[in-house]
């Protein structure tokens, strides 16, 4: 399904405000030159490392405002029938569980962002999807131990969440070892939005 055209642009971070500066620095250095992102990526988080707290107090300011412009927007904002969201979740019901894939990357992305700062969502899901191809099946096995005692639980608790007359969550299932998207990497919606515009825009020049 798209996305609704008439629902607020995300939140857009300091750093997504820096990045977007200096693709506009970039592009009028090199007009009609394309962008490779992840070398400008890991350049943009190389010289964002090195500003100080003046420095960073500008594009800070940009993200506060932008901030207020986004929780106004999404006052008045009203999602179509059927979106998703649209439906409040109940919040007793049992969450489902991760697949063995997820539990790898729980454990993992903290080390990948230490390692790379500044890295998008999309980035970090990608190192961690090509370090679980590339790690052996009896690497794998614990992580799927823990997904199918996780599993067995929230069948458990579902049962009993279902007994008292609840509705449990049907959406999709991520199998043993099935890497899932940038938006199931997310580990929070509002991360993802800031990521968003930065990843858009970078569509747009590879595009002219």
């Amino acid at each position: 399904m798209g996305k609704d055209p008439s629902k607020p642009r995300g939140k857009t971070s300091s750093y997504a405000f820096f990045v977007q500066t200096c693709r506009e620095e970039h592009k009028k250095k090199n007009p009609g030159t394309s962008v490779n992102f992840t070398e400008f990526s890991k350049k943009c988080s190389e010289r964002w490392k090195t500003m100080s707290s003046k420095e960073k107090g500008k594009f800070e300011e940009m993200a506060k405002n932008d901030k207020v412009r986004y929780d106004r927007e999404m006052k008045n904002y009203v999602p179509p029938k059927g979106a998703k969201g649209g439906k409040k979740k109940d919040p007793n019901a049992p969450k489902r569980p991760p697949s063995a894939f997820f539990v790898f990357c729980s454990d993992h992305r903290p080390k990948v962002r230490s390692d790379n700062p500044g890295i998008s969502i999309g980035d970090i899901a990608k190192k961690l999807g090509e370090m679980w191809s590339k790690i052996s099946p009896k690497e794998k096995a614990p992580y799927e131990q823990k997904a199918m005692k996780l599993k067995e639980k929230y069948e458990k608790d579902v049962a009993a969440y279902r007994a008292k007359g609840g509705k449990a969550d049907g959406g999709k299932k991520g199998g043993p070892g099935r890497p899932a998207g940038k938006k199931a990497e997310a580990d929070d919606d509002d991360e993802d939005e800031e990521e968003e515009d930065v990843e858009e825009e970078d569509d747009e020049d590879e595009d002219d």
